[in-house]
């Protein structure tokens, strides 16, 4: 069995000094970890914050940035290689490497040029994330309340057109209800989310609605489960907001992010996710929770598992760091789910997306 998570934003880790070939305190994810948990590949986002929506010549450069991290911080001799196919990441499994996939985290980096999406493809990007929490060129955020287009721009309806030619993965993950619509209308492939969570248990924007896991299924797409207890449960939200501990760990991350080689700056972002760890969080068996809910809805076929590690400050209960991520499948045993069922969300609903697309 292949295990994939298709969302960790270990890239950023990198950029604020992490070296993933250790096994770091407070990390997330780094490889010892990733082969404690069994996962033979993952997808590291190179993700680019909304402040560089404005200037997509800064978000370009800030990408590639990322890039060069994560091409610097693996290589054979640390049992990693960047992949690019589903025949790549099982040949890889085989010989025993990790399968380091790459997406794209917030299209703002490609500008108003298809050129420089060729040119992320030709990188090894396999996924785009159109937007992330602000409305960019290509659509629209759930997270704003004003929106810009309604959707998809027209010059966004050309991006998906493009990234079908490619072969690249459209990512519904952060994009508002009607450009997740006109995405659905607009692609002439599956689609996936990479890392999202079912609105009908946690209600939140982020997370889709019922019709909206249907309309991925209807098109043969995925929906890859996030681990992140805000949007696996709406009581989780009050906790946080209730602790203060949320906007005073913002400007301390902030601190941290502007300055990593400081140690008392990372010291302080530790004691933050310290603070974090003790709050009452919803457990881990919670992810299973909305992997039962996409089953019921649409099958087995459509659901998979995208952590969103790196890219969240508090983790699930149980599930503090991707090592842990075999406990996911171990509960969906429990819960009397086949092997082939498991194997299905391990990897195979998200390799045959991949697959199609290309």
């Amino acid at each position: 069995m292949f295990v994939l998570d298709s969302h960790c934003d270990t890239p950023s880790q990198i950029l604020r000094l992490r070296d993933i070939s250790l096994d770091n305190g407070y990390a997330q994810v780094d490889i010892p970890k990733l082969r404690r948990g069994g996962v033979d590949g993952v997808f590291f986002a190179l993700y680019v914050p909304a402040s560089y929506d404005s200037d997509p010549s800064a978000a370009r450069q800030y990408a590639g940035r990322l890039l060069e991290g994560v091409v610097r911080s693996i290589g054979e001799d640390k049992g990693a290689v960047l992949t690019t196919s589903v025949e790549q990441a099982l040949a890889n499994k085989a010989e025993g490497r990790l399968s380091v996939f790459l997406g794209l985290e917030n299209g703002s980096a490609i500008g108003d040029s298809l050129d420089e999406l060729r040119r992320f493809y030709d990188a090894g990007v396999r996924y785009v994330t159109l937007c992330h929490t602000g409305n960019n060129q290509i659509c629209d955020s759930c997270a704003t309340g004003e929106k810009l287009w309604n959707g998809l721009s027209p010059f966004g309806r050309e991006v998906v057109a493009e990234m079908n030619r490619l072969g690249m993965m459209v990512d519904v993950s952060h994009i508002s209800d009607d450009a997740f619509y006109d995405v659905i209308k607009c692609s002439s492939r599956p689609v996936v989310a990479t890392h999202s969570c079912c609105r009908a248990l946690a209600d939140h924007p982020r997370n889709l609605t019922d019709d909206m896991i249907r309309s991925i299924a209807e098109k043969n797409g995925v929906v890859q489960v996030n681990f992140y207890p805000l949007f696996l449960d709406s009581g989780f939200g009050a906790v946080l907001d209730g602790s203060g501990i949320a906007e005073r760990g913002e400007t301390v991350e902030n601190e941290f992010i502007a300055d990593p080689a400081d140690p008392k700056k990372r010291e302080a972002w530790h004691i933050v996710q310290d603070e974090l760890k003790s709050l009452p969080r919803p457990s881990y068996r919670r992810i299973v929770d909305h992997i039962d809910h996409i089953v019921d809805l649409v099958g087995i076929d459509y659901v998979g598992l995208g952590s969103d590690f790196d890219g969240i400050a508090v983790t699930p209960e149980g599930l503090e760091d991707v090592s842990g991520f075999s406990l996911v499948l171990d509960e969906m045993r429990e819960r009397g789910y086949t092997e082939s069922d498991i194997e299905k969300v391990a990897s195979g609903n998200f390799f045959r997306v991949m697959k199609a697309c290309q």
